[in-house]
């Protein structure tokens, strides 16, 4: 099909022009339908505006929903109302308003998440051949005081519970479009985004390797609004190689969007310094989260907890019952200073249910519980630690660790592209590399490999600097160990030696003839 028959409106069901790369170069794509048919109207890339989401976007974004409102905990799931807690047929609404404040949202997800989160950064990024510059830098990257490892737990975080997340390499050259003075920055820093800021981008082939070449960031930075208060405005930064563009939406301005900066502004290099880790990757800038179905579960376990509490308030009561008791009494006095004539034949007694159903409510809850453990450990790490020896665990390790370990390679790609812009922006190139921890349960090296570790060292067969690492990597060494350190440290203190050595050989030797 041919462009003229683009231009008269003739395209075929699912098929758009959309324009990529270089000004001028179009392309035909095909949507691929959403499976489930989860989202029915997508937004095509023709009606899109600059802060508008884009058709992947749409796809993901009722898969986060859950997610994000676990990690909110209660007051959360609570506020969402009958979209995780529904009514009961014919139930009235103060019934229904008393019911829902009593519920309470048990933190399974939240707590899996928090423990694999634990995992992954457990141990401190190892860092190799970055500049002394750049090691400067990495104790506050993103200017706000977190050093490397503070970053990369806030960023794994957002990797487990959407699925995918972005840094951003910045290095602004200092008007970005407030009224606040305009100051240098001298340094690059890194800002996270998740992928709900994600808004959408554009993949192009350049120069044989597959790059972005368009990206649009949904930001909600804070400014000031009247003599002491504040005021959370919407922005969205449109990145493409060499500029960028700031789009703004503030309320108490305007009620449009407006841009901030003079059309393309030029930025210190021809490339988006961003980059992208994926949890469980589906296609570019698409993912799925890696904990739903136990987020799923989650909310059937707040669910049933707040049935089981329903029912346990208003049947699980002992209820007073009076047998043979005349008509005429309309009103009884019960108490220990009180007493009431009763017939030969009338009497009273406590009653309660009686049954199996509250126990299996509350295996229920158990088995969901357990659902979710095994799900999240299945799903993220492929690991049963139950009902198997240590030596089984061992064998079993290489083959079960690598859900998780694949995203901590993410990760581990994620920080070297960033290195890689960090070090492009100070026109710096030994910008180094790192390395995540994918040892993610504690596991010290067998004594006997360490006896052997040394005996290979002391033989010449590995450097000390290899044992070394070894034994750290191997739990035999305090966190916050620095290898290069000790390795310096011992080499001077061996050249100490040797020159006391030789002092004291030189003056035994100085009298003889």
């Amino acid at each position: 099909m041919g462009k003229d028959a683009a231009a008269m409106g003739q395209l075929p069901p699912g098929v758009t022009v959309v324009q990529t790369g270089d000004v001028g170069a179009e392309r035909w794509l095909r949507f691929r339908p959403v499976a489930g048919g989860v989202y029915t109207n997508l937004t095509t890339y023709e009606d899109l505006k600059v802060q508008d989401p884009d058709i992947v976007y749409q796809r993901q974004e009722p898969h986060w929903i859950l997610p994000e409102v676990l990690a909110g905990g209660t007051l959360a799931m609570r506020a969402q109302r009958e979209l995780f807690l529904p009514r009961f047929p014919r139930e009235k609404q103060e019934n229904y308003d008393t019911r829902l404040a009593a519920a309470v949202c048990p933190p399974y997800y939240l707590r899996l998440e928090r423990m694999l989160v634990g995992m992954l950064t457990r141990k401190p990024i190892v860092l190799t051949g970055v500049n002394d510059s750049m090691l400067d830098h990495m104790q506050d990257i993103d200017m706000m005081g977190s050093n490397l490892d503070v970053f990369l737990r806030k960023v794994a975080q957002l990797d487990i519970r959407f699925g995918h997340v972005g840094t951003l390499v910045d290095m602004p050259r200092g008007d970005e479009g407030d009224s606040t003075p305009v100051t240098e920055f001298f340094r690059p820093y890194w800002v996270p985004y998740s992928a709900r800021q994600i808004l959408g981008g554009r993949y192009d082939i350049v120069g044989g390797q597959k790059k972005l070449v368009l990206l649009r960031l949904l930001e909600t930075p804070i400014v000031a609004h009247g003599d002491y208060g504040y005021e959370v405005v919407q922005q969205v930064r449109v990145l493409r190689p060499g500029s960028y563009q700031l789009f703004r939406k503030q309320e108490s301005t305007a009620s449009e969007w407006k841009e901030l900066t003079d059309g393309e502004t030029p930025t210190y290099i021809d490339e988006i310094p961003f980059a992208v880790a994926y949890a469980n990757q589906i296609q570019d800038l698409e993912s799925r989260p890696p904990l739903e179905d136990a987020a799923h579960l989650n909310a059937q376990a707040y669910r049933c907890l707040s049935d089981q509490d329903t029912l346990l308030r208003v049947a699980a009561v002992p209820r007073y019952n009076v047998f043979g008791a005349p008509a005429e009494v309309e009103e009884i006095e019960s108490g220990p200073d009180s007493a009431t004539p009763w017939p030969v034949d009338a009497r009273t007694e406590f009653t309660e249910p009686v049954g199996t159903s509250y126990q299996y409510r509350f295996e229920q809850i158990d088995r969901i519980e357990k659902q979710i453990a095994e799900l999240g450990m299945a799903q993220v790490m492929g690991q049963n630690y139950t009902n198997a020896s240590a030596e089984a665990r061992h064998i079993d390790r290489s083959q079960g660790d690598s859900p998780l370990q694949s995203v901590a390679m993410g990760l581990q790609n994620m920080v070297n592209e960033c290195l890689r812009y960090h070090g492009l922006l100070m026109n710096i190139t030994d910008y180094g590399s790192c390395e995540i921890n994918k040892d993610f349960v504690a596991a010290r090296l067998d004594p006997a490999i360490v006896k052997e570790m040394i005996q290979l060292e002391a033989n010449g067969k590995i450097t000390q600097e290899t044992l070394l690492r070894i034994l750290q990597s191997g739990e035999w060494m305090p966190d916050g160990f620095d290898v290069a350190f000790e390795v310096e440290a011992t080499a001077q203190a061996r050249a100490r030696a040797l020159a006391e050595q030789q002092a004291q050989l030189d003056a035994s030797t100085q009298g003889l003839p």
